[in-house]
């Protein structure tokens, strides 16, 4: 659900340093927000800081939101830690083949582009798009 960004607080929180949110920004102004911020049901944030951010750096006035049942501070507090550990980075080789790709994918090869062509041309003639 859409949330305003003035209506959600923010009370004391585990992270302090933020990171770089401007590239954050840029990454939600090219892709959207892909995650939800989560927030309990008197709208205190529980996780997703850095995205909050981002997108009052972005001018949004709203902002996609999970509402989840956290009222204790012991759940707030384990769920916005649990958000921050469980989660596995990419590692070097899997960055590097996935720019690889993306390269690839961005500029294909001589036979690429004419396959591309030859499968577009039938899709619109056959109407499969």
């Amino acid at each position: 659900m859409q949330i305003p960004l003035e209506d959600i607080k923010i009370k004391k929180r585990v992270r302090k340093d933020l990171g770089n949110v401007n590239e954050l920004a840029e990454s939600l102004k090219r892709y959207g927000q892909i995650q939800p911020i989560l927030i309990n049901k008197k709208n205190v944030l529980i996780s997703g800081r850095r995205r909050l951010e981002a997108a009052k750096i972005l001018g949004w006035r709203t902002i996609n939101a999970q509402i989840i049942d956290a009222t204790d501070e012991l759940a707030k507090l384990e769920l916005e830690l649990e958000e921050n550990l469980q989660r596995q980075d990419l590692n070097d080789e899997e960055i590097q083949t996935a720019l690889k790709r993306i390269r690839k994918l961005r500029n294909p090869g001589f036979f690429r582009r004419i396959w591309m062509a030859i499968s577009s041309f039938f899709r619109k003639l056959f109407r499969l798009d």
